[in-house]
This record gives structure tokens, C-alpha cells and sequence, in this order.
């Protein structure tokens, strides 16, 4: 199991002293990935869904990572998650293939559908359809990043006749984030890995129970391979657990420092995590 942080693109974390700060500690420790979030606008004034205060800060979780690439040299990179619907794929994959570039193969693309109808309409995309519309985008990313001649015709994206090099690094794992049945789907379908988070194993054995329902109901492709979990629980992450996430298969451990927003107590916390997983001897 690896261990890797989420949330540091946010809040009090933000700044360029801080994120360089952090994400070195984190790769010294031995964190195997660094994730970020994103949303575009918040709802405002706040809604019991969001999962923030209009007035918090958030960076775009590429261009985060972008500068955390030019920190680090080993850390993997994830968005957890970019909303996909709400993205120009053909943009999008322009990105992420030169962000992978950049790092040296070390992008994850974490995706996922949006739920949050007063950020989607402000973007101008419909609640209606956003399902559709990221599993289509998906497939039109991967023949862009992929295909010898790339073509998309669909519902939402169509064009062919064109190409975008470079092509990234390796192929770019794509990583589906929710925890509904049609995230499942998604995730058994055309994910190479799945991210959840929760309070608890029994959240994500729950979850767990909706992937294995998934298998039953659509068929992996051969190329994808396993499906990888990758789990954040938003609250500290004890020994007891860690171990107990290790043995029910999770790939990546991410750990949530917020609402810490001091950049020492982050440090902190990233140190105190790094050594509990060490202890259990759960982490590689």
C-alpha cells in the first residue's frame, strides 16, 4: 500500500513557499502521491452540498500540480478530481499530456461526474447528461493521447482528421472518483483505477460492494488490468486503521490534512502519518 496527501491546493496551504515546503516533506517522508482537488466557483452564499465556503481559496488543480512538478522529482500527481464535464476534453488531454511531459510521466487523472448544480450552470454545462457527457470525453481524451489517427464522433465531441503531440509520457491513468452505481460502472468500464474517500473501512467496504456489483453488470476491458483503489479518509488515519485498510486491498492511502491550515501543523501531520504507516510496516 502507497501513501499518498490530498487537499494542499486549498485554503491556508496555498502559497508558493508552503506548497514547495510541503510537497518535498512529503516526498522525503516517503508519500508516494500528492492530489488536488478542484472546483471552478463555488455556490454562494453556501449550500448544505458544497464542500466548501464561497470564500475559500482553491487553485486549478493543474496548474497546482504544474508547480509542484517543477518542486519534486518522484511524487505521482493527481487531480482528485477534475470535473470532467465541465473541461474541453481536446483541451484537457493538451494539458495533461504536457503536464505529463513536464513531470516525467507522473500524472494521475483523477475525473469525475460534478454534483454540484449551481457551479455547473455557472459554467454553462447541464446537469443533464454530465454522465454521458464524462464517459464520452474520456474516450475522446484516450484517442487523442493514443490512436494513430484520432477520431471522436459523439453525442457531446466530434472530430477527426486532426492530431496534438507531444503525446504524454506513457499512457495517463485515469482514475474515476464517486461512489455511485454509475461511478462504479464507470470505474469497472474505463477506469484504470477508482478513488473514494469516507470516515471509515466500513465506508469503503460499502463501497467496495458497489465496485464487485459493477463487475456483474458491465465488462473490464482485457487492457485496463486490475482496478486499483485508491481511499482518502477525511480524518486522521490511525495504525489500527491503516492496517486495516491494507488488508482490505487499498493501493493508495491519501490522507486529508484539512482543516489544518497552518503549514506546521500540516508538516506535522504528514510526519506523524508518514511514521504510523512506517511502524505498521503497511507502506512501500
Amino acid at each position: 500500500m502507497e501513501l499518498g496527501v490530498s487537499g494542499l491546493n486549498a485554503k491556508a496551504t496555498i502559497g508558493p513557499r508552503a506548497t514547495v515546503r510541503l510537497a518535498r516533506l512529503a516526498e522525503d517522508l516517503g508519500y508516494r502521491s500528492w492530489w488536488a482537488g478542484e472546483h471552478v466557483v463555488l455556490p454562494s452564499p453556501r449550500t448544505p452540498d458544497s464542500p466548501m465556503a464561497p470564500t475559500d481559496p482553491v487553485l486549478d488543480p493543474l496548474i497546482h500540480l504544474t508547480f509542484v512538478a517543477g518542486a519534486t522529482t518522484t511524487i505521482a500527481l493527481g487531480t482528485a478530481i477534475v470535473i470532467l464535464p465541465q473541461r474541453n476534453p481536446l483541451v484537457l488531454a493538451k494539458q495533461v499530456a504536457s503536464l505529463d511531459v513536464l513531470s516525467g510521466g507522473r500524472l494521475l487523472l483523477g475525473v469525475g461526474a460534478g454534483y454540484l448544480e449551481p457551479e455547473m450552470t455557472a459554467v454553462g454545462v447541464p446537469m443533464a447528461g454530465r454522465g454521458a457527457r464524462t464517459d464520452e470525453y474520456i474516450d475522446a481524451m484516450r484517442s487523442l493521447w493514443t490512436d494513430e489517427a484520432p477520431a471522436h464522433h459523439g453525442r457531446f465531441v466530434s472530430f477527426d482528421k486532426v492530431d496534438a503531440h507531444p503525446r504524454p509520457a506513457r499512457p495517463v491513468p485515469v482514475v474515476i472518483g464517486g461512489h455511485s452505481p454509475a461511478a462504479f460502472r464507470r470505474a469497472v468500464a474505463r477506469g484504470d483505477g477508482w478513488f473514494g474517500n469516507g470516515a471509515s473501512a466500513a465506508d469503503l467496504r460499502r463501497h467496495l460492494d458497489g465496485i464487485a456489483a459493477a463487475t456483474r453488470e458491465v465488462e473490464r476491458p482485457a487492457a485496463l488490468g486490475r482496478l486499483e483503489v485508491t481511499w482518502m479518509q477525511f480524518s486522521p488515519v490511525s495504525r489500527a486503521e491503516m492496517a486495516q485498510y491494507a488488508a482490505l486491498g487499498v493501493d493508495r492511502l491519501v490522507v486529508y490534512p484539512l482543516p489544518i491550515e497552518d503549514p506546521d501543523d500540516v508538516a506535522r501531520f504528514l510526519s506523524e502519518h508518514a511514521s504510523r504507516a512506517a511502524a505498521e510496516g503497511l507502506v512501500h
